[in-house]
């Protein structure tokens, strides 16, 4: 989740200068750029609980540490709550998930010497500080109840007014974390078609990256959770956006379609005014109850689009949003899988043949399956592990013919080979978790934070 944009107090005074904003996103191919997120839960050694935020232990401590490197950090009523540097942050989810959110990049080689880096340096603050850092959809082993609230003022109004539209958005806020990566679009029919590929492809993503197997120290029957988490959350702000699919979608029908998600907050002057459930229309024309009177301004439009949470959100570009968190290899593989779909002209051709006859009823059965029953559901006359198979195949042609090579020569199709593996063996992260919890680790879950830790 976003800190409060950095975008110009500019008054908006027309629909159209919304679909601007999007259509301002448009790139020239060779100016497309790969941004990669990544969260992580925290946990302190000797007694496996996440860390609080205050304390010698905690995590404002922990972001403390990392400006040794470099970060410049960033304050909310005089406390760090995130760090800046390079065009890159960190940033804190509501339990403390510690948050990288990459700088965009050129290359998956980039985005993976970023992200290793951050690792590295977010290892040697924790290790002084006697802290771990575990890469999973889900926590495994602690409750609701038990995860620590950070003190961000939007993530006090989330918390609020999530039991009011959902029983699991609470879940979502302290005990999720995912990997994403935001990629460009050329122009908005470039756009159209790869928000209809990666929407109807987010399933794939979700079976393949799937690693949320375990609640409270027990299998929940799930091989991502996390994405099932997301089914009841807030039914207002999530889900597959069928509309996309319709004729004549475009940056005014998403424009549209954010009108509609209900706000949570509009940050003025340093503080969040509390605008959950209230209309972004009304604001349009000064009726907005917690700010009578008063226009939008074009970084209350940033903030809205960042509350809005579907498979796939549109911004200035396109974030997907399908996979759960996992180790370093995947944290690569996350947005190789979709740069080689993507940023690929043939490869893009051949995603779209894939999923261009998927019904709408196909595409939330998908949607709704994979969370429980991974590569094994049932889709037409195979599984999904048949179409992940396909839709692999193509990334990798992509990124082969994409050519950007590292020092040593490799294109980056090298970071698929950890989906391969999953694709060939047949089972997921979540499958493995389960055989060494049902096996060698004798139903316990500790093991997992010492055999899974970065």
């Amino acid at each position: 989740m976003s800190s409060p944009s950095h975008v110009a107090e500019t008054p908006i005074t027309d629909r159209n200068e919304l679909v601007a904003t999007l259509a301002s996103g448009e790139k020239p191919k060779a100016q497309w750029r790969i941004g990669t997120e990544h969260e992580k839960f925290g946990f302190r050694l000797d007694d496996l609980r996440p860390p609080t935020f205050d304390g010698d232990r905690g995590i404002e401590a922990l972001l403390n540490g990392l400006t040794r490197f470099g970060w410049d950090p960033v304050q909310e009523d005089g406390r760090t709550i995130a760090l800046l540097r390079d065009n890159a942050s960190v940033t804190l989810e509501p339990a403390g998930q510690l948050e990288l959110s990459g700088a965009a990049v050129e290359t998956i080689h980039q985005t993976c010497v970023e992200t290793g880096t951050h690792l590295n340096e977010v290892a040697q603050v924790a290790g002084e500080l006697q802290l771990g850092f575990l890469g999973m959809g889900f926590q495994p082993k602690w409750t609701r109840d038990e995860m620590p609230w950070m003190p961000k003022g939007r993530y006090k109004i989330m918390r609020e007014y999530m039991p009011k539209v959902g029983t699991l958005g609470l879940d979502m806020m302290t005990r999720t974390c995912t990997v994403q990566v935001n990629l460009d679009y050329a122009t908005e029919a470039d756009m159209v078609k790869k928000f209809r590929v990666s929407l109807a492809l987010q399933p794939i993503a979700t079976a393949l990256f799937a690693d949320s197997p375990f609640t409270e120290g027990a299998p929940n029957g799930y091989q991502s959770y996390r994405s099932h988490i997301w089914t009841d959350t807030d039914n207002d702000r999530t889900g597959m956006l069928d509309f996309v699919f319709e004729d004549g979608f475009g940056y005014e029908r998403y424009v549209d379609y954010l009108l509609d998600v209900p706000m949570y907050f509009s940050y003025r002057d340093g503080k969040y005014n509390d605008a959950s459930g209230q209309s972004f229309r009304d604001f349009m024309v000064g009726k907005l109850p917690v700010l009578p009177g008063q226009l939008p301004t074009l970084r209350d439009w940033s903030d809205h689009m960042t509350t809005a949470f579907p498979e796939v959100r549109l911004k200035k570009y396109l974030e997907m949003r399908g996979a759960d968190a996992g180790p370093w290899s995947r944290l690569c593989a996350l947005p190789a899988f979709w740069v080689g779909l993507l940023y690929d002209d043939a490869a893009l051709d051949a995603a779209w043949e894939l999923v261009r006859d998927f019904s709408l009823v196909e595409r939330n059965v998908l949607r709704d399956g994979v969370p429980k029953h991974g590569l094994k559901l049932p889709f037409r006359n195979g599984t999904v592990l048949d179409l992940s198979r396909e839709a692999l195949k193509i990334a990798v042609a992509g990124l082969k013919r994409r050519a950007a090579r590292n020092a040593d020569g490799q294109d980056e199709s090298k970071f698929l080979d950890v989906l391969q593996e999953i694709v060939d063996s047949g089972l997921t992260p979540a499958d493995r978790k389960l055989a060494l919890f049902h096996g060698e680790w004798g139903g316990n879950i500790d093991p997992v934070f010492k055999e899974f830790a970065y």
